[in-house]
């Protein structure tokens, strides 16, 4: 039976119930319900901004988009995006998908940090930032009506989601630092480490190795 949520169809498809089981798997009930949720207001602006959306790709999408951050699948040496992007892609194409329309779950994935960007490439790359922007940073809630949001959160609830959230960014990125140079994710690191020193971009390039 296809689940309707805020008139937002969950995809009924063996690939997305895949997926769902994947993710419910690795994550706890913070992202699981999280990712859910992602697919959810992300579909619902899609739709408000008359956008047309493979909903199958949407859906796997949002719902790898934070399994870097899961014990079970983040690396140490690489952004927790690509970590994400990478298993999406690996299962999209042992499902059957394309190379081609793989790399586009990948791209939705790995850019959904990337303020602007996702907005200009294809709907199912921006429904996944979409979705993100909307769930944490509150963006354009105006977009979405009361009765949504009651139904959304009714199906997969957010309690006391913003600290957890937050933590759930900083246990997955402290062991590798490194890797949020360049993004707002060195941000988490700086809330919990005070000492935390940031790499500045003007320092790499005054002190790099070229001569004057």
């Amino acid at each position: 039976m296809t689940e309707i949520i805020a008139g937002i169809e969950i995809p009924d498809t063996p690939i997305a119930e895949d997926a769902t089981e994947l993710v419910r798997a690795a994550a706890d009930d913070l992202l699981f319900h999280h990712s859910r949720r992602v697919y959810l207001w992300g579909s619902l602006k899609a739709r408000h901004r008359g956008l047309d959306v493979d909903p199958e790709a949407a859906y796997v999408g949002a719902m790898f988009h934070d399994l870097g951050l899961t014990s079970k699948y983040r690396t140490k040496d690489r952004r927790f995006e690509i970590d994400g992007a990478e298993l999406a892609r690996t299962f999209l194409l042992e499902h059957g998908y394309s190379e081609y329309d793989a790399r586009q779950v990948w791209y939705a994935i790995a850019l959904h940090t990337t303020p602007e960007l996702p907005m200009h490439l294809a709907p199912e790359i921006a429904v996944v930032t979409l979705g993100v922007e909307t769930d944490v940073l509150g963006f354009d809630l105006d977009q979405i009506t009361e009765d949504e949001i009651r139904a959304v959160t009714a199906a997969h609830p957010r309690p006391d989601f913003k600290k957890g959230i937050v933590k759930a960014f900083y246990d997955g990125m402290k062991d590798r630092p490194d890797s949020t140079f360049g993004t707002m994710n060195d941000d988490v690191i700086a809330h919990f480490e005070p000492g935390f020193q940031r790499a500045d971009f003007v320092s790499v390039i005054q002190d790099n190795a070229w001569p004057e």
